[in-house]
Protein backbone atom coordinates (compact mmCIF):
# COMPACT_ATOMS: atom_id res chain seq x y z
CA UNK A 1 0.00 0.00 0.00
CA UNK A 2 1.42 3.56 -0.95
CA UNK A 3 1.85 6.21 1.50
CA UNK A 4 -0.69 8.25 -0.40
CA UNK A 5 -3.59 5.35 -0.43
CA UNK A 6 -2.56 4.80 3.29
CA UNK A 7 -3.88 8.58 4.27
CA UNK A 8 -6.50 8.41 1.86
CA UNK A 9 -7.93 5.24 3.89
CA UNK A 10 -7.11 6.42 6.93
CA UNK A 11 -7.68 10.45 6.77
CA UNK A 12 -10.44 12.64 5.92
CA UNK A 13 -11.15 16.34 6.17
CA UNK A 14 -14.38 17.75 7.05
CA UNK A 15 -15.44 21.17 6.94
CA UNK A 16 -17.56 23.44 8.85
CA UNK A 17 -21.24 24.61 7.90
CA UNK A 18 -19.62 28.11 6.88
CA UNK A 19 -16.31 26.50 5.19
CA UNK A 20 -14.46 28.42 7.39
CA UNK A 21 -12.91 25.91 9.74
CA UNK A 22 -11.67 22.69 8.39
CA UNK A 23 -10.85 19.59 10.69
CA UNK A 24 -8.37 16.64 10.02
CA UNK A 25 -10.27 13.79 11.25
CA UNK A 26 -8.20 10.25 11.90
CA UNK A 27 -10.68 7.83 11.65
CA UNK A 28 -9.19 4.42 10.51
CA UNK A 29 -6.27 3.25 12.58
CA UNK A 30 -3.52 1.77 10.34
CA UNK A 31 -0.76 -0.34 11.74
CA UNK A 32 2.53 1.31 12.10
CA UNK A 33 1.11 4.37 9.99
CA UNK A 34 3.37 7.32 9.77
CA UNK A 35 3.36 10.43 7.60
CA UNK A 36 6.23 13.81 6.83
CA UNK A 37 4.41 16.78 6.88
CA UNK A 38 5.45 16.92 3.11
CA UNK A 39 2.86 14.32 2.73
CA UNK A 40 0.48 15.51 5.10
CA UNK A 41 0.66 19.23 3.29
CA UNK A 42 0.46 17.53 0.13
CA UNK A 43 -2.65 15.77 1.55
CA UNK A 44 -5.06 19.03 2.74
CA UNK A 45 -3.88 20.83 -0.56
CA UNK A 46 -5.27 17.81 -2.74
CA UNK A 47 -8.55 18.19 -0.67
CA UNK A 48 -8.87 21.37 -1.82
CA UNK A 49 -7.78 23.18 1.85
CA UNK A 50 -5.97 26.38 0.41
CA UNK A 51 -6.97 29.05 3.48
CA UNK A 52 -5.26 29.73 6.57
CA UNK A 53 -3.67 25.82 7.18
CA UNK A 54 -1.67 25.97 10.04
CA UNK A 55 1.67 24.35 9.66
CA UNK A 56 1.91 24.05 13.70
CA UNK A 57 -1.38 22.00 13.53
CA UNK A 58 -0.28 19.67 11.10
CA UNK A 59 3.29 19.26 12.79
CA UNK A 60 2.06 18.06 16.09
CA UNK A 61 0.01 15.66 14.00
CA UNK A 62 2.55 13.84 12.26
CA UNK A 63 4.85 14.06 15.97
CA UNK A 64 1.77 12.06 17.49
CA UNK A 65 -1.29 10.50 15.42
CA UNK A 66 -2.28 8.46 17.49
CA UNK A 67 -3.01 11.27 19.55
CA UNK A 68 -5.92 12.14 17.62
CA UNK A 69 -7.40 8.61 16.58
CA UNK A 70 -11.17 9.20 16.76
CA UNK A 71 -11.48 12.21 16.72
CA UNK A 72 -11.56 15.65 14.85
CA UNK A 73 -8.33 18.09 15.11
CA UNK A 74 -9.10 21.87 13.47
CA UNK A 75 -5.93 22.37 10.94
CA UNK A 76 -7.29 25.16 8.81
CA UNK A 77 -9.46 28.35 9.87
CA UNK A 78 -10.90 31.04 7.36
CA UNK A 79 -11.61 34.68 7.61
CA UNK A 80 -15.76 35.06 8.71
CA UNK A 81 -17.20 38.13 6.75
CA UNK A 82 -18.25 40.83 8.85
CA UNK A 83 -21.48 42.07 8.38
CA UNK A 84 -22.64 45.59 7.85
CA UNK A 85 -24.27 47.04 10.26
CA UNK A 86 -27.71 48.94 9.68
CA UNK A 87 -28.55 52.44 9.34
CA UNK A 88 -30.46 54.10 12.15
CA UNK A 89 -32.15 57.28 12.90
CA UNK A 90 -30.49 59.43 16.16
CA UNK A 91 -32.40 61.20 17.72
CA UNK A 92 -30.58 64.24 19.39
CA UNK A 93 -33.01 65.74 22.01
CA UNK A 94 -33.68 63.90 25.32
CA UNK A 95 -36.41 61.47 24.35
CA UNK A 96 -38.37 59.39 27.03
CA UNK A 97 -38.44 56.28 25.02
CA UNK A 98 -42.06 54.80 26.05
CA UNK A 99 -43.04 58.44 25.35
CA UNK A 100 -44.30 59.10 29.13
CA UNK A 101 -43.90 62.26 30.84
CA UNK A 102 -42.84 61.24 34.22
CA UNK A 103 -43.85 63.75 37.70
CA UNK A 104 -40.57 65.09 39.05
CA UNK A 105 -39.58 62.55 41.86
CA UNK A 106 -37.48 64.29 45.00
CA UNK A 107 -34.65 62.20 46.61
CA UNK A 108 -36.83 60.98 49.37
CA UNK A 109 -39.55 59.70 46.86
CA UNK A 110 -41.84 61.91 47.20
CA UNK A 111 -43.74 62.81 43.75
CA UNK A 112 -44.98 66.77 43.14
CA UNK A 113 -47.34 66.19 39.93
CA UNK A 114 -47.08 70.18 39.52
CA UNK A 115 -43.37 69.87 38.47
CA UNK A 116 -43.07 67.56 35.07
CA UNK A 117 -39.55 67.07 33.70
CA UNK A 118 -38.37 66.08 30.37
CA UNK A 119 -40.30 68.43 28.36
CA UNK A 120 -38.31 68.21 25.09
CA UNK A 121 -38.38 71.89 24.14
CA UNK A 122 -36.56 72.92 21.16
CA UNK A 123 -36.20 76.20 18.79
CA UNK A 124 -37.20 76.66 15.63
CA UNK A 125 -34.28 75.31 12.79
CA UNK A 126 -32.53 73.51 15.51
CA UNK A 127 -30.96 70.08 14.34
CA UNK A 128 -33.45 67.26 16.34
CA UNK A 129 -32.55 63.87 14.57
CA UNK A 130 -29.91 62.62 12.10
CA UNK A 131 -29.32 59.56 10.15
CA UNK A 132 -26.40 57.06 10.75
CA UNK A 133 -25.87 55.86 7.25
CA UNK A 134 -25.18 51.96 7.20
CA UNK A 135 -21.67 50.48 6.79
CA UNK A 136 -20.66 48.33 3.71
CA UNK A 137 -19.46 44.85 5.66
CA UNK A 138 -16.52 43.04 4.61
CA UNK A 139 -16.59 39.96 2.69
CA UNK A 140 -14.69 36.50 4.28
CA UNK A 141 -12.47 33.67 2.67
CA UNK A 142 -13.45 30.04 2.99
CA UNK A 143 -10.38 27.62 3.50
CA UNK A 144 -11.27 26.49 0.15
CA UNK A 145 -9.88 29.40 -1.07
CA UNK A 146 -14.04 30.78 -1.96
CA UNK A 147 -14.76 34.53 -0.91
CA UNK A 148 -17.67 34.51 1.66
CA UNK A 149 -20.29 37.19 0.70
CA UNK A 150 -21.01 39.31 3.61
CA UNK A 151 -24.67 40.94 4.03
CA UNK A 152 -24.52 44.80 3.55
CA UNK A 153 -26.23 47.42 6.06
CA UNK A 154 -29.89 48.45 5.14
CA UNK A 155 -30.31 52.18 5.15
CA UNK A 156 -32.57 53.94 7.97
CA UNK A 157 -35.50 56.26 7.14
CA UNK A 158 -36.54 59.17 8.72
CA UNK A 159 -40.73 58.69 10.10
CA UNK A 160 -41.78 61.85 9.03
CA UNK A 161 -44.36 63.91 11.18
CA UNK A 162 -45.52 67.09 11.91
CA UNK A 163 -43.84 70.44 11.87
CA UNK A 164 -40.62 68.84 11.07
CA UNK A 165 -37.98 69.40 7.99
CA UNK A 166 -35.34 66.88 6.42
CA UNK A 167 -32.53 68.66 4.83
CA UNK A 168 -31.88 68.65 0.95
CA UNK A 169 -29.38 65.53 1.22
CA UNK A 170 -31.91 63.23 3.49
CA UNK A 171 -28.80 63.00 6.53
CA UNK A 172 -31.15 65.27 8.84
CA UNK A 173 -34.32 66.79 10.51
CA UNK A 174 -35.18 69.85 12.12
CA UNK A 175 -38.11 71.71 13.91
CA UNK A 176 -39.54 73.52 12.23
CA UNK A 177 -41.32 75.89 14.84
CA UNK A 178 -40.89 76.11 18.55
CA UNK A 179 -42.33 73.60 20.51
CA UNK A 180 -42.09 70.32 21.66
CA UNK A 181 -40.38 67.16 20.02
CA UNK A 182 -43.28 64.29 20.79
CA UNK A 183 -42.91 60.64 18.98
CA UNK A 184 -46.58 59.45 17.69
CA UNK A 185 -47.92 56.45 16.53
CA UNK A 186 -45.32 54.87 14.62
CA UNK A 187 -42.95 56.45 16.32
CA UNK A 188 -43.41 59.56 13.69
CA UNK A 189 -41.23 62.62 15.32
CA UNK A 190 -43.05 65.77 15.90
CA UNK A 191 -42.55 69.17 16.88
CA UNK A 192 -45.93 70.38 18.97
CA UNK A 193 -46.68 73.61 20.30
CA UNK A 194 -47.80 73.37 24.36
CA UNK A 195 -51.94 74.40 25.06
CA UNK A 196 -51.88 75.02 28.72
CA UNK A 197 -55.26 75.60 30.52
CA UNK A 198 -54.87 77.21 34.06
CA UNK A 199 -57.77 75.74 35.69
CA UNK A 200 -60.61 73.81 35.27
CA UNK A 201 -62.13 72.90 31.58
CA UNK A 202 -65.34 73.61 32.59
CA UNK A 203 -67.65 76.27 30.71
CA UNK A 204 -65.14 78.75 31.02
CA UNK A 205 -62.72 77.20 28.91
CA UNK A 206 -65.61 74.78 26.72
CA UNK A 207 -63.89 71.98 24.60
CA UNK A 208 -60.10 71.97 23.20
CA UNK A 209 -58.91 70.82 19.79
CA UNK A 210 -55.75 71.15 19.74
CA UNK A 211 -52.71 70.28 17.30
CA UNK A 212 -50.06 69.97 19.70
CA UNK A 213 -49.57 68.94 23.46
CA UNK A 214 -52.45 70.11 26.33
CA UNK A 215 -51.38 70.58 29.83
CA UNK A 216 -54.42 71.36 31.92
CA UNK A 217 -53.42 72.06 35.63
CA UNK A 218 -57.12 71.43 36.81
CA UNK A 219 -59.86 69.03 36.19
CA UNK A 220 -61.81 67.75 33.31
CA UNK A 221 -65.55 67.97 34.37
CA UNK A 222 -68.48 66.07 32.72
CA UNK A 223 -69.20 65.91 29.16
CA UNK A 224 -66.17 68.51 28.33
CA UNK A 225 -64.08 67.17 25.30
CA UNK A 226 -60.44 67.54 25.04
CA UNK A 227 -58.42 66.66 21.73
CA UNK A 228 -54.37 66.91 20.69
CA UNK A 229 -52.46 65.89 18.31
CA UNK A 230 -49.71 65.57 20.63
CA UNK A 231 -50.14 64.17 24.57
CA UNK A 232 -52.33 65.42 26.98
CA UNK A 233 -51.11 66.03 30.78
CA UNK A 234 -54.06 66.61 33.49
CA UNK A 235 -52.60 67.80 36.88
CA UNK A 236 -55.87 67.03 38.70
CA UNK A 237 -58.92 64.39 37.67
CA UNK A 238 -61.26 63.37 34.69
CA UNK A 239 -64.80 62.76 35.23
CA UNK A 240 -66.99 61.41 32.50
CA UNK A 241 -65.15 63.47 29.82
CA UNK A 242 -63.91 62.53 26.50
CA UNK A 243 -60.04 62.52 25.73
CA UNK A 244 -58.22 61.97 22.85
CA UNK A 245 -54.81 62.13 22.47
CA UNK A 246 -52.54 60.71 19.15
CA UNK A 247 -49.55 60.40 22.04
CA UNK A 248 -50.09 59.49 25.02
CA UNK A 249 -52.41 61.04 28.37
CA UNK A 250 -51.16 61.33 31.95
CA UNK A 251 -53.69 61.81 34.67
CA UNK A 252 -52.19 62.49 38.08
CA UNK A 253 -55.28 61.84 40.10
CA UNK A 254 -58.32 59.12 38.25
CA UNK A 255 -60.53 58.69 36.37
CA UNK A 256 -64.72 58.43 37.48
CA UNK A 257 -66.18 57.79 33.96
CA UNK A 258 -69.58 57.35 35.27
CA UNK A 259 -70.21 54.90 32.62
CA UNK A 260 -69.75 57.58 29.86
CA UNK A 261 -67.07 59.42 28.08
CA UNK A 262 -63.54 58.01 26.96
CA UNK A 263 -59.89 58.23 27.23
CA UNK A 264 -58.14 57.29 23.88
CA UNK A 265 -54.68 57.30 23.20
CA UNK A 266 -52.47 56.68 20.35
CA UNK A 267 -49.65 55.61 22.71
CA UNK A 268 -50.45 55.42 26.92
CA UNK A 269 -52.59 56.08 29.46
CA UNK A 270 -51.04 56.73 33.23
CA UNK A 271 -53.31 57.50 35.68
CA UNK A 272 -53.89 57.05 39.68
CA UNK A 273 -57.49 54.70 39.14
CA UNK A 274 -60.22 54.47 37.13
CA UNK A 275 -63.59 54.27 38.12
CA UNK A 276 -66.77 52.99 35.64
CA UNK A 277 -64.46 54.28 32.82
CA UNK A 278 -63.84 53.56 29.51
CA UNK A 279 -60.11 53.99 28.30
CA UNK A 280 -58.59 52.82 25.37
CA UNK A 281 -54.52 53.01 24.33
CA UNK A 282 -52.54 52.19 21.36
CA UNK A 283 -49.54 50.49 24.02
CA UNK A 284 -50.08 50.28 27.44
CA UNK A 285 -52.72 51.25 30.51
CA UNK A 286 -50.58 51.96 33.15
CA UNK A 287 -52.75 52.54 36.61
CA UNK A 288 -50.98 52.77 40.05
CA UNK A 289 -53.87 52.08 42.55
CA UNK A 290 -57.01 50.14 40.83
CA UNK A 291 -59.29 49.95 38.09
CA UNK A 292 -63.31 49.26 38.68
CA UNK A 293 -66.16 48.40 36.87
CA UNK A 294 -64.32 49.65 33.72
CA UNK A 295 -63.63 48.66 30.32
CA UNK A 296 -60.15 49.15 29.31
CA UNK A 297 -58.24 47.97 26.11
CA UNK A 298 -54.85 48.55 25.44
CA UNK A 299 -52.67 47.38 22.61
CA UNK A 300 -49.74 46.21 24.25
CA UNK A 301 -50.42 46.14 28.07
CA UNK A 302 -52.55 47.05 31.66
CA UNK A 303 -50.27 47.27 34.49
CA UNK A 304 -52.03 47.64 37.64
CA UNK A 305 -49.50 46.67 40.12
CA UNK A 306 -48.96 49.56 42.69
CA UNK A 307 -49.59 49.32 46.09
CA UNK A 308 -53.42 48.23 46.00
CA UNK A 309 -53.28 46.74 42.05
CA UNK A 310 -56.87 46.19 41.85
CA UNK A 311 -59.17 45.10 39.11
CA UNK A 312 -62.34 44.40 39.90
CA UNK A 313 -65.21 44.23 37.80
CA UNK A 314 -65.70 45.43 34.01
CA UNK A 315 -63.64 44.15 30.91
CA UNK A 316 -60.00 44.65 30.97
CA UNK A 317 -58.57 43.50 27.27
CA UNK A 318 -54.48 43.63 25.90
CA UNK A 319 -52.73 42.94 22.86
CA UNK A 320 -49.89 40.97 25.10
CA UNK A 321 -50.25 41.13 28.63
CA UNK A 322 -51.97 41.78 32.15
CA UNK A 323 -50.54 42.26 35.31
CA UNK A 324 -52.46 43.01 38.55
CA UNK A 325 -51.79 42.50 42.60
CA UNK A 326 -55.58 41.21 42.68
CA UNK A 327 -58.50 40.48 40.75
CA UNK A 328 -62.39 40.24 41.91
CA UNK A 329 -62.88 40.34 44.99
CA UNK A 330 -64.69 37.97 47.88
CA UNK A 331 -68.06 38.43 46.83
CA UNK A 332 -67.61 36.91 43.44
CA UNK A 333 -67.55 40.01 41.48
CA UNK A 334 -67.41 38.64 37.38
CA UNK A 335 -64.44 40.49 36.06
CA UNK A 336 -63.31 39.20 32.39
CA UNK A 337 -59.25 39.91 31.59
CA UNK A 338 -58.69 39.17 27.80
CA UNK A 339 -55.25 39.23 26.18
CA UNK A 340 -54.27 38.06 22.57
CA UNK A 341 -56.46 40.81 21.29
CA UNK A 342 -55.93 43.43 19.04
CA UNK A 343 -58.82 45.17 17.92
CA UNK A 344 -57.19 47.72 16.02
CA UNK A 345 -55.62 45.03 13.75
CA UNK A 346 -58.81 43.41 13.60
CA UNK A 347 -60.54 46.91 12.41
CA UNK A 348 -57.33 46.95 9.96
CA UNK A 349 -58.34 43.19 8.61
CA UNK A 350 -61.42 44.06 8.38
CA UNK A 351 -61.07 47.34 6.00
CA UNK A 352 -58.10 45.61 4.14
CA UNK A 353 -60.73 43.04 2.94
CA UNK A 354 -62.79 45.41 1.94
CA UNK A 355 -60.53 47.29 -0.08
CA UNK A 356 -59.34 43.97 -1.89
CA UNK A 357 -62.96 43.45 -2.99
CA UNK A 358 -63.14 46.83 -4.53
CA UNK A 359 -59.44 45.91 -5.97
CA UNK A 360 -60.74 43.09 -7.35
CA UNK A 361 -63.63 44.76 -8.54
CA UNK A 362 -61.70 47.86 -10.66
CA UNK A 363 -59.46 45.27 -12.20
CA UNK A 364 -61.92 43.19 -13.40
CA UNK A 365 -63.30 46.35 -15.08
CA UNK A 366 -60.13 47.11 -16.28
CA UNK A 367 -59.50 43.57 -17.79
CA UNK A 368 -63.03 44.05 -19.70
CA UNK A 369 -61.86 46.87 -21.36
CA UNK A 370 -58.37 45.97 -22.49
CA UNK A 371 -60.11 42.45 -24.11
CA UNK A 372 -62.07 45.03 -26.07
CA UNK A 373 -58.99 47.13 -26.99
CA UNK A 374 -56.99 44.49 -27.96
CA UNK A 375 -59.46 43.07 -30.61
CA UNK A 376 -60.01 46.19 -32.03
CA UNK A 377 -56.09 46.34 -32.39
CA UNK A 378 -55.96 42.87 -33.93
CA UNK A 379 -58.38 43.97 -36.55
CA UNK A 380 -56.54 47.29 -37.35
CA UNK A 381 -58.88 49.31 -35.85
CA UNK A 382 -57.22 50.87 -33.32
CA UNK A 383 -57.75 54.58 -33.57
CA UNK A 384 -54.48 57.00 -31.84
CA UNK A 385 -56.53 58.05 -28.70
CA UNK A 386 -57.58 54.27 -28.28
CA UNK A 387 -54.23 53.35 -28.81
CA UNK A 388 -53.30 55.73 -25.71
CA UNK A 389 -56.68 54.64 -23.64
CA UNK A 390 -54.70 51.13 -24.00
CA UNK A 391 -51.32 52.00 -22.50
CA UNK A 392 -52.71 53.45 -19.37
CA UNK A 393 -55.08 50.96 -19.14
CA UNK A 394 -52.17 48.60 -19.27
CA UNK A 395 -50.06 50.42 -16.34
CA UNK A 396 -53.22 51.38 -14.21
CA UNK A 397 -53.48 47.42 -14.31
CA UNK A 398 -50.23 46.59 -13.31
CA UNK A 399 -50.19 49.22 -10.75
CA UNK A 400 -53.43 47.76 -9.41
CA UNK A 401 -52.15 44.09 -9.83
CA UNK A 402 -49.28 45.47 -7.47
CA UNK A 403 -51.10 47.47 -5.00
CA UNK A 404 -53.50 44.22 -4.60
CA UNK A 405 -50.40 41.60 -4.18
CA UNK A 406 -49.58 44.38 -1.26
CA UNK A 407 -52.78 44.48 0.59
CA UNK A 408 -53.15 40.65 0.19
CA UNK A 409 -49.16 40.53 2.26
CA UNK A 410 -50.78 42.97 4.65
CA UNK A 411 -53.70 40.70 5.30
CA UNK A 412 -52.01 37.01 5.68
CA UNK A 413 -49.61 38.97 7.97
CA UNK A 414 -52.09 40.71 9.87
CA UNK A 415 -54.04 37.07 10.35
CA UNK A 416 -50.61 35.57 11.63
CA UNK A 417 -50.40 37.92 14.11
CA UNK A 418 -53.99 37.76 15.50
CA UNK A 419 -53.08 33.83 15.56
CA UNK A 420 -50.03 34.88 17.73
CA UNK A 421 -51.03 33.67 21.06
CA UNK A 422 -47.16 33.17 22.93
CA UNK A 423 -46.56 36.25 24.25
CA UNK A 424 -50.45 36.98 26.24
CA UNK A 425 -50.00 36.55 29.65
CA UNK A 426 -51.85 37.50 32.92
CA UNK A 427 -50.13 37.86 36.22
CA UNK A 428 -51.58 37.44 39.38
CA UNK A 429 -49.06 39.50 41.89
CA UNK A 430 -51.51 38.25 44.97
CA UNK A 431 -54.68 36.88 44.19
CA UNK A 432 -57.21 36.04 41.96
CA UNK A 433 -61.17 35.60 42.47
CA UNK A 434 -64.01 32.92 42.09
CA UNK A 435 -66.12 34.99 39.61
CA UNK A 436 -63.28 36.31 37.08
CA UNK A 437 -62.70 35.22 33.40
CA UNK A 438 -59.16 34.04 31.96
CA UNK A 439 -59.41 34.89 28.44
CA UNK A 440 -56.86 34.10 25.88
CA UNK A 441 -57.05 34.26 22.32
CA UNK A 442 -60.08 31.55 21.66
CA UNK A 443 -59.64 29.88 25.07
CA UNK A 444 -61.73 31.14 28.24
CA UNK A 445 -60.92 30.01 31.83
CA UNK A 446 -63.31 30.56 34.47
CA UNK A 447 -62.03 30.68 38.06
CA UNK A 448 -64.37 29.12 40.84
CA UNK A 449 -62.04 29.32 44.02
CA UNK A 450 -59.38 31.97 45.07
CA UNK A 451 -55.67 31.26 43.70
CA UNK A 452 -52.65 33.21 45.10
CA UNK A 453 -49.83 34.59 43.16
CA UNK A 454 -50.64 32.71 39.52
CA UNK A 455 -49.70 33.25 36.01
CA UNK A 456 -51.51 32.39 33.10
CA UNK A 457 -50.68 31.61 29.60
CA UNK A 458 -51.43 29.26 26.68
CA UNK A 459 -49.91 26.39 25.99
CA UNK A 460 -50.70 23.30 23.87
CA UNK A 461 -54.13 23.62 23.49
CA UNK A 462 -55.38 25.27 26.49
CA UNK A 463 -54.97 27.98 28.94
CA UNK A 464 -51.90 26.66 31.79
CA UNK A 465 -51.37 28.20 34.92
CA UNK A 466 -48.39 28.21 36.85
CA UNK A 467 -46.87 29.99 39.82
CA UNK A 468 -45.86 33.51 39.50
CA UNK A 469 -42.71 34.13 40.34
Amino acid sequence: MTQRTALEQCLNIVLSDDKCTAYLEFSKEEEGFACTIDELEQFVANKGIKQGVSREALLLFVNNPETYLKDKYKIAEGVAPIQGTDGFIKVLVGMDDTNERRPLESEDGTVDYKEVTRLNNVRSGQIIAERIAPTDGIPGRAVTGEEIPYRPGKEARFKVGKNVVINPDGSAMYAALDGLVTKTDGNKLNVFPVYEVNGDVDYNNGNIDFVGTVVIRGNVLTGFKVKAAGDIRVVGGVEGAELEAGGSIEITGGIIGYNKGLVQAGHNVKCTFIQEGNVDAGEDVLVSQSIMHSNIRAGHGVICAGTKGLIVGGSIQAGQNVSARVVGNSMSTVTSIEVGVLPKLRNELNDLRKEVREQMDSLDKTKKALTLLDQLAAAGQLTPDKMSMRIKLNATQKSALRISEETKMRIFEIEKALEDTSNARVDILKMIYGGSKIVIGRYTKFIKDPVSRISFYYHDGDITMVPYV
